[in-house]
């Protein structure tokens, strides 16, 4: 009988692969399910390894949302590449991407509920949260001036809580309405912000 041959994987691939693992962990699991063995377990890793890469679980979990965040974040980059070349059309671009895959995807919704339910527990939690949302609205700040909109800050507030509530239903029940009424939804609030 001969033994498998062990196959050394580089350090980010593996580091990585625990990223992975700890967000489909908590997506799957929940807060409570998600440990360093079930993690490791997704990962097909020793728990060893995981102390090896990461202090504990909860930097590994920090690792994961900081992950999904940029994910999210190319996204809707993306989306800021493929619009028209007015303002308008850019601001609505970046708003209705969260509305289509790969952002409008349940298992990506039960990760970041997850990850919400541990940012009044946990500081490195609520440090990445409120980094990623000071993103995304700063961004809308500077769309939204670009169309000649009043009151940016006030209007990116608005408009954030709008597409996350909108995502969220959509993420959870997608037979109330689609994708393209979220969008004429989103749009009819833009168009209060935005200057006649």
């Amino acid at each position: 009988m001969t033994r498998a041959a062990f196959t050394r994987e580089a350090p980010d691939v593996r580091r990585q692969a625990l990223v992975t693992a700890a967000e489909t962990v908590l997506a799957r699991e929940g807060v409570g399910g998600t440990s360093v063995r079930t993690i490791c377990a997704e990962a097909g890793v020793s728990p060893g390894l995981l102390r090896h890469y990461f202090e504990g679980v909860d930097e590994l979990i920090a690792a994961a949302y900081e992950a999904v965040s940029q994910r999210i974040d190319a996204a809707l980059d993306a989306a800021l590449e493929t619009a028209g070349p007015s303002p308008r059309e850019r601001l609505l671009a970046y708003l209705t991407a969260s509305f289509v895959p790969p952002v409008l995807d349940p298992q990506l919704l039960a990760a970041w509920i997850g990850f919400w339910s541990l940012v009044k527990t946990k500081p490195r939690i609520a440090a990445i949260h409120a980094a990623s949302y000071a993103g995304f609205r700063a961004r809308l700040e500077t769309l939204l001036s670009e169309t000649g909109a009043r009151d940016t800050r006030l209007a990116a507030i608005a408009l954030t809580a709008t597409v996350d509530g909108l995502w969220l239903e959509l993420c959870l029940d997608p037979a109330t309405f689609g994708p393209d009424e979220a969008a004429r939804i989103i749009g009819r609030a833009l168009e209060s912000w935005l200057e006649p």
